[in-house]
């Protein structure tokens, strides 16, 4: 049943075309067609990276699905980048890794935890994860703060600054990879490791085959990525929301959305490493390797270079994400109350931004 969903999904990739190209409909109709076309979409770079990492084997393929993980967010951050809709792209990084912590592992730890009285994970991994994110809310808090005890003074430097800092994060990410797919891998490896091919839903193909997919896959997250950017101003405003909303809430949970229901069927068969691993992990990637990338990549793709200045309540709703996950990850063990007091805070965090003046 999941499947066919899937595919009736996938129908809405050439409407979504037709609407923008011959029928000029509403940017607020193209851009809730163009964004659940991106779903469908999604899920296929994931199934495709999955192939593909059982094909090269445990260490290049544990890279390759790190570095695809968040494939189609980085396209549309990519596109929106290329915009100059730089509010967005950061709305949209600040969504992705409280999503990711609050939504998606709350929903998993609420779902397993109704069939399972308590779920345990590997707590080492989970704290050393826990550990990643705090340094990622570092990374994004420097700037912020520094631009604002700064002041006017600040600005000549606060782009280097910036700048410095993505080089750094790139850099940990880097050695992170290093300790979680080779020098301390058996702490990933739990029930049913941080990469299980079960996460993509469907059998081993070809590696020709998984390289037409994941081609395929992306040309079209890019074309509907391209359709949503260029309606998502004035969608926003027929539908009256702000930018930062559109991409804290939706943008987010486009662009994630196939991991999201698989992280939440991992907690469900009890299989709560997996499900801790991808909430966790896709949130490190998020803000130690898209983040900073997207700060390397505006100076050649963006009208002007991008800053990791984020605003003041985006920086607290990541710090606040941060808190309440390591709190959690302390005792290797969650149950379905810890999934409600996640889904809570997100949902009063989204209630607040709903909410923020622009």
């Amino acid at each position: 049943m999941r499947r066919y969903w899937r595919w009736g999904l996938l129908l809405l990739a050439p409407v979504a075309l037709v609407l923008e190209y011959a029928v000029h409909a509403p940017p607020l109709v193209v851009f809730v067609v163009s964004s659940l076309a991106v779903v469908p979409l999604a899920a296929l770079m994931g199934r495709a990276t999955e192939q593909l990492a059982e094909q090269l084997g445990e260490g290049p393929g544990g890279l390759l699905n790190a570095t695809f993980g968040n494939a189609a967010e980085l396209i549309i951050a990519i596109l929106a980048l290329r915009a100059g809709l730089y509010d967005l792209v950061k709305a949209s990084i600040t969504g992705s890794i409280i999503g990711n912590i609050l939504l998606v592992f709350g929903a998993g730890a609420l779902y397993g935890g109704l069939k399972y009285r308590s779920q345990r994970f590997n707590a080492t991994a989970a704290s050393l994860g826990a550990t990643m994110l705090v340094v990622s809310a570092i990374g994004l808090l420097v700037p912020a703060v520094f631009h604002r005890l700064a002041g006017a003074g600040g600005a000549p430097v606060e782009q280097g600054l910036s700048t410095e800092i993505a080089v750094v994060l790139l850099v940990t990410y880097a050695l992170s990879l290093l300790f979680t797919l080779k020098t301390h891998k058996h702490l990933y490896v739990g029930d049913a490791g941080p990469h299980a091919l079960e996460l993509a839903g469907a059998a081993v193909g070809s590696t020709g085959r998984a390289l037409l997919l994941l081609l395929g896959a992306s040309v079209g997250v890019a074309l509907m990525s391209e359709l949503l950017v260029g309606a998502v101003d004035e969608a926003a405003e027929a539908a009256g929301m702000s930018e930062v909303f559109v991409g804290v809430i939706l943008v987010a949970l486009i662009g994630n959305a196939a991991e999201h229901s698989t992280a939440i069927l991992m907690a469900g068969k009890n299989k709560m490493d997996a499900a801790i691993n991808i909430a966790v992990g896709s949130s490190i990637q998020i803000a130690l390797f898209v983040a900073p990338a997207l700060v390397l990549l505006s100076y050649f793709v963006g009208p002007r270079p991008m800053d990791l200045i984020f605003t003041t309540f985006e920086v607290a709703a990541v710090t606040l994400a941060v808190m309440i996950m390591a709190f959690i990850a302390l005792d290797g063990e969650s149950h379905w109350m810890e999934g409600v007091q996640l889904l809570a805070v997100y949902l009063i965090l989204g209630i607040a931004f709903f909410f923020l003046p622009v």
